[in-house]
């Protein structure tokens, strides 16, 4: 039996799910600070557009009863950092201007090996058992992921074209790191998280190994998928800078 009460309340059952917000105040108003605070010093209209996007996608993640969810399945909890990840993370980024000079290929590689800390770190067994009997560990988790994400995100959407080959580098390899996980825990032949053998996970249709298995997918397929929307993007850029050096 669960003693330990998560972050985000009980695990639910599915009739209570639609009930199940998390109404935070402190929460709410670093939300809402955080997303005001980069809405009004955004330079473009794009990128108030961006922010709130994203700020609103967050609060979606952390808000809904989607927190909830992620306490009774691991799917959902994977569920939660996509939506970081692959939608509030680049949209946030997207709108965080990039300096005259820029940065240093240093800064992309360290922002691609902190997200690659955080990803592997926080979905090993021990430590993501932690998060459900830890508030601090919890937030520990999604900080560390969330900020990584953005950091690196920044790296891969707001670059000089000099260096879209270091760029492309850096997406293949946490395109392959991300799906390498996500193949993992979808091709364990048991469940790997000792939490979600204690939660209810029966009750909404699958075996602790099944729901593992479709947080794997999760992980898996969209991962790839927007990254290699990202090379494509460098990619177009790059093409567009050649052929205006070619017009002139």
């Amino acid at each position: 039996m669960i003693e330990q009460l998560p972050y985000c309340g009980s695990p639910p059952i599915p009739g209570e799910l639609l009930a199940r917000f998390n109404l935070d105040p402190v929460l709410i108003v670093i939300l809402l600070l955080l997303g005001l605070s980069q809405f009004l010093t955004a330079g473009t209209r794009r990128s108030r557009i961006s922010a709130a996007l994203g700020w609103g996608m967050a609060a979606v993640a952390f808000i809904s009863p989607l927190c909830a969810l992620s306490v009774a399945l691991f799917s959902a909890r994977v569920g939660q950092h996509m939506i970081l990840l692959l939608a509030a993370a680049p949209l946030i980024a997207q709108a965080w201007p990039q300096k005259s000079g820029g940065h240093g290929t240093w800064a992309l590689w360290a922002s691609a090996g902190a997200f690659f800390v955080a990803l592997w770190f926080w979905h090993m067994p021990r430590p993501y058992d932690a998060t459900f009997t830890s508030i601090p560990v919890y937030w520990s988790m999604h900080l560390t992921l969330f900020g990584s994400g953005i950091l690196l995100w920044h790296e891969l959407l707001q670059h000089r074209q000099e260096r879209t080959i270091d760029v492309l580098a850096a997406g293949a390899l946490t395109s392959m790191q991300m799906g390498l996980l996500g193949a993992v825990l979808t091709f364990a032949g048991h469940p790997l998280y000792f939490w979600h053998l204690l939660a209810p996970t029966a009750a909404w249709g699958f075996t602790p190994l099944q729901d593992q298995q479709l947080g794997g997918v999760v992980m898996w397929v969209p991962g790839t998928l927007l990254l290699l929307w990202a090379a494509v993007r460098s990619l177009g850029r790059l093409w567009s800078a050649l052929e205006g050096v070619k017009a002139a």
